[in-house]
């Protein structure tokens, strides 16, 4: 579990005093990796605390992360530093999280991000990490995975090493997000909470934590609204369906959508939504209630985009779907492999 969490409106401005604590010297460096969309916001990027031998590093967020950045972000940082250095602190939504967390991960473990995408293959732990979202729905900033496409699969590394050690929650950086990507990065958080509250791994812990957060959601995404107590409910709901996961898994939707971001560069959100959009065998409930919240926001979920695809290309999503064994028992049961088909995946897929 993440250790220290501030969460509130302006608690952004914290966060010189919470890496000072962290700072063994005033010249200690520190890495800010922050989303690109606010290089031109220099109000915004004034406030980041940066001293002397810290370092801001923009990324561009319009591609899921994958393990070649995350190696090329490591060589940058030793190239500019000459050291490891102190902290990782990540600004920005679900790909800028999952990269300070691998980063922060490779600063102390040899070899390339793509040797550890599995459970538990870390062998150091990170250095110090900070998570700061700017829009909700993830839980990538309280999750010990962070996902990754690599050259031969899409997986996450799983670790106690992972965590963030610090996150700040403030509700005010998510002002402003465009309406669909809102919408997506919410869905997110309402996939995995329906397919963690009908899975077999569901426990107390996992279910207190997944029916907050999909009451939460419920919350924003039944009214057309956007305001101030629906920034503050849907990072909530980010965070607590975050916690649901960490003690649960997710489900069909997730891995699916792994296949097609892995094949076809699908961004996270997107591709649960078009996957979950045709899962009505699985949760029939969860999906009637998505396709009414997709109407109420008049959004448009992509459609045909496995029309033009070769048997080679179906084949290659397939696998990636199902290599997430622990996704599939989840979903369906320990005998999931004879109620998952590759003839079933193809049909599904089909249908996108």
């Amino acid at each position: 579990m993440v250790p220290r969490v501030v969460f509130g409106r302006g608690s952004f401005d914290q966060l010189d005093q919470i890496l000072a604590e962290k700072r063994s010297s005033p010249k200690s460096p520190m890495i800010f990796l922050v989303d690109d969309v606010f290089s031109t916001n220099d109000v915004f990027v004034k406030r980041i605390p940066k001293r002397d031998r810290d370092h801001i590093i923009f990324i561009n967020a319009d591609n899921e992360p994958k393990t070649i950045q995350v190696d090329s972000l490591r060589e940058t940082i030793f190239s500019r530093t000459a050291e490891v250095p102190e902290g990782i602190i990540g600004i920005g939504g679900g790909t800028v999280m999952d990269l300070a967390k691998a980063v922060a991960i490779m600063m102390t473990n040899p070899g390339s991000s793509a040797d550890y995408q599995g459970w538990d293959l870390v062998k150091y732990p990170a250095v110090y990490h900070v998570g700061i979202p700017t829009i909700s729905g993830t839980g990538a900033e309280v999750s010990r995975t962070t996902v990754l496409t690599g050259p031969k699969k899409k997986l996450g590394i799983n670790s106690d090493y992972t965590p963030f050690d610090q996150v700040v929650l403030d509700p005010e950086l998510t002002k402003g997000v465009d309406i669909k990507q809102w919408f997506y990065t919410g869905m997110d958080c309402y996939i995995h909470c329906i397919e963690s509250l009908n899975g077999t791994y569901l426990n107390a812990f996992s279910k207190s934590y997944g029916e907050k957060a999909l009451d939460l959601c419920r919350e924003v995404f039944n009214k057309k609204v956007v305001d101030e107590q629906s920034q503050d409910e849907l990072m909530m709901a980010s965070w607590h369906g975050g916690m649901s996961i960490a003690y649960s898994q997710v489900g069909v939707a997730h891995a699916m959508s792994y296949g097609l971001s892995y094949l076809l560069g699908t961004r996270h959100g997107v591709g649960n939504c078009i996957v979950f959009d045709h899962l009505e065998e699985f949760y029939p409930e969860g999906v009637a209630e998505f396709k009414q919240m997709v109407k109420k926001h008049d959004i448009s979920i992509p459609k045909g985009i496995c029309a033009n695809l070769s048997d080679e290309q179906f084949d290659t999503m397939i696998e990636v779907a199902m290599g997430l064994g622990p996704l599939w028992e989840n979903a369906v049961g320990a005998d999931w492999r004879k109620k998952v088909t590759p003839e079933k995946l193809r049909g599904l897929y089909e249908k996108m």
